[in-house]
């Protein structure tokens, strides 16, 4: 992540912009990249005000929402056979048992799967063509889609902003423990999504393993 924070600080801030939401938009249509990285890095670099957070935030969101809907529209016209043919691409991230797992979340709690979907790796991943492809309406999607995006984006870039301002300023009057108060803080803020997140995510990994330990009883 420092590389890519400092490869980013020699670039202008509108070509910063312009690689979160290529970056976070590619990775929304069901392509592995690091979209995550990019918009932490750039928060970062919003902290040390080389851009602007509100740019930065914007370009995250409007990657997410418009990336998630061209996946939805990829995997409702391509199905299953697409998500099979991603998943041979790229196995370590899409294979069988993560698609099956990303399914089951699917099936379990519906949109809702899209709005937490944002803040899992896997399901940032697949959330638009996985949708697309088990033919979720696409007003509920798009509702999800975009709340998930704007609180994903928004709250992860004003988090590391304000983390990262709240240490330039503790640091340099050696206020350590103020230091370790915002930190905790701030994490604290997402801490309830990320856990709902992670929930979904093992839940239905719970529940493929559930037959099969009947299976094994009888």
């Amino acid at each position: 992540m420092v590389d890519v924070q400092h490869w980013l600080s020699a670039l202008p801030p509108g070509v910063v912009y312009l690689i979160v939401a290529a970056v976070i938009g590619v990775e929304s249509m069901g392509v592995p990249l690091p979209g995550e990285i990019v918009l932490v890095s750039s928060a970062l670099l919003a902290a040390a005000g080389v851009v602007e957070p509100e740019w930065v935030a914007t370009a995250a969101a409007a990657g997410a929402i418009v990336g998630d809907s061209i996946g939805y529209a990829v995997g409702r016209r391509g199905g299953r056979p697409l998500l099979a043919r991603l998943g041979r691409r790229f196995p370590r991230h899409l294979g069988p048992a993560q698609l099956a797992r990303a399914e089951q979340s699917f099936a379990r709690h519906g949109v809702w799967a899209v709005f937490f979907g944002r803040f899992v790796a896997l399901l940032r991943i697949l959330a638009g063509p996985l949708a697309g492809a088990l033919h979720v309406p696409y007003r509920r999607f798009l509702l999800a889609n975009a709340a998930g995006g704007l609180v994903w984006a928004f709250g992860t870039t004003y988090l590391l902003f304000s983390v990262g301002r709240a240490a330039e300023h503790w640091l340099k009057d050696i206020s350590w423990a103020g230091l370790v108060v915002a930190i905790l803080a701030g994490l604290g803020s997402t801490w309830w999504l990320r856990r709902r997140a992670h929930r979904l995510d093992t839940t239905g990994a719970a529940d493929e393993a559930e037959p099969v330990r009947a299976g094994s009883e009888r």
